[in-house]
């Protein structure tokens, strides 16, 4: 290393890494029991957890490209898991909501991904999982976002 820099230690490297093994680990079980890609169950996921969105605000809560978001609302809609009602304020965008067999299957997944967790809970133990908690709150608030109460 003639540079003195060692990606190996770089914090956001780290995080990108372990994030990504850990996301893939996940996307297989998912991907296994209902057959959904990363930006499916990503867009399911924020429908399920915040309620009704616009395609727009599914990509800035997920962290996802427009183009994805438009794929995987393609494809849930398609399922019939979501649905897309026209704005009442603005005609250029269309609010997007789960149905009820969308509620049905988030409700299942939900289950898969707290059985997940529970996976990785066991894995780090109890103290490592409150350290990392704690971590991810600091860089969390360092970037303006907040958890609600009731994840914590």
């Amino acid at each position: 290393m003639a540079d003195g820099f060692e990606l190996d230690g770089f914090i956001p490297y780290r995080l990108n890494r372990a994030s990504e093994l850990i996301s893939l680990s996940f996307a297989r079980q998912y991907k296994e029991e209902f057959d959904l890609t990363r930006p499916e169950w990503r867009t399911l996921a924020a429908l399920g957890s915040v309620g009704v969105m616009t395609a727009k605000d599914i990509g800035a809560h997920s962290h996802m490209h427009k183009t994805k978001v438009s794929r995987a609302v393609y494809a849930l809609e398609q399922r019939h898991w979501l649905k897309r009602l026209p704005s009442e304020t603005d005609r250029r965008f269309e609010q997007i909501e789960l149905t009820a067999l969308g509620r049905q299957y988030y409700k299942k997944i939900t289950v898969l991904a707290q059985r997940y967790q529970e996976t990785v809970h066991q894995m780090l133990g109890e103290e490592a999982l409150h350290q990392l908690d704690l971590a991810l709150q600091a860089i969390e608030a360092s970037a303006g976002l907040r958890r609600k109460s009731s994840e914590r």
